[in-house]
């Protein structure tokens, strides 16, 4: 089917994903003037139809006259009869001219063609490099967050040990010193144990002395009272 200044005009390009494939107001611009162009070579495609069809119908009439003017001379006749090829030789060429505005035609709706497929290309290339670009940066983000979330987890970790360390050395640490305090307080109370059962043995050899001695006392006081009271019965029986 051929293409018509309102196929262009008329053409409705489907829209990329993500972002535009190409400068919409280029494009159009571009259009614009191809179809200003198209117009152009369909009228003058036309005029040139029309200049071919009037030549034509001209170059078929003049032979016929030609002929019957010469037709009781055969040498003449063959003459004229040359004559035509010599005459129709510029309405041969208008086809040529009009093949040439037609070719570049042709060229000029394959050059806006070849101008769109690389405005597409060029845009779903961009849009390619864009989402391969955003995947990439995903993927680098994504990355770093997961060696930061794995970091900040180590960290969190050794921060965990080293504090359930820190706090198994001071409960050890107080362990100990408590240890330490309760053998020293009860070596304490055994040396002051020690102590007073000796000040008691040394009380209870007191007592047993002094009950000793306490004893002896008070007997030899009362045989001294014995040996008092005998004498004074003496006399007194004589």
């Amino acid at each position: 089917m051929a293409l018509t200044p309102e196929d262009v005009v008329n053409k409705r390009f489907q829209q990329t994903k993500f972002r535009e494939g190409y400068d919409q107001d280029e494009v159009d611009d571009f259009l614009d003037e191809v179809v200003v162009e198209l117009r152009r070579l369909i009228s003058e495609n036309d005029e040139l139809r029309a200049e071919n069809e009037r030549l034509r119908s001209g170059a078929e009439g003049q032979p016929v006259a030609a002929f019957q003017e010469v037709e009781p001379e055969p040498v003449e006749q063959h003459v004229e009869q040359a004559a035509p090829p010599q005459q129709f030789a510029a309405p041969v060429e208008e086809p040529a001219a009009e093949t040439d505005e037609a070719a570049s035609s042709q060229s000029l709706l394959v050059l806006a063609r070849r101008l769109h497929d690389e405005h597409v290309a060029e845009g779903t290339r961009k849009r390619d490099e864009l989402i391969a670009e955003g995947e990439a940066t995903a993927r680098r983000l994504v990355n770093e967050a997961e060696n930061e979330a794995r970091t900040t987890t180590e960290r969190s970790e050794a921060r965990a040990e080293e504090l359930v360390g820190n706090a198994e050395n001071r409960a050890h640490t107080l362990v100990n010193d408590a240890e330490t305090k309760e053998r020293e307080i009860i070596s304490r109370l055994e040396s002051t144990k020690q102590k007073l059962e000796e000040r008691i043995e040394e009380l209870r050899v007191f007592e047993r002395d002094y009950r000793t001695n306490l004893r002896s006392y008070i007997e030899s006081q009362l045989n001294d009272l014995n040996s008092t009271s005998e004498l004074d019965s003496a006399p007194e029986q004589q």
